[in-house]
């Protein structure tokens, strides 16, 4: 993951960022409201807000309009 630990990945997400969760292609887009001590809480499209552990699981960013 081009040398960013999980936790490290979390410290650079902010809200309005736009990520996907890998294991759930169906959850849809999501938008991240908050970072805080490795824990993520994101706003997805078909699940709603979800909190996650940055140390579970890497979201994935979303670069661009076509999500």
């Amino acid at each position: 993951m081009s040398g960013l630990s999980k936790q490290g990945l979390s410290a650079i997400l902010h809200p309005g960022m736009l990520v996907r969760h890998p294991d759930r292609p169906d959850w849809g887009l999501g938008q991240v409201q908050s970072a805080i001590n490795g824990k993520v809480t994101v706003n997805f499209e078909h699940a709603g807000k979800q909190v996650l552990d940055a140390k579970v699981v890497t979201l994935q960013l979303v670069f661009g309009p076509q999500g």
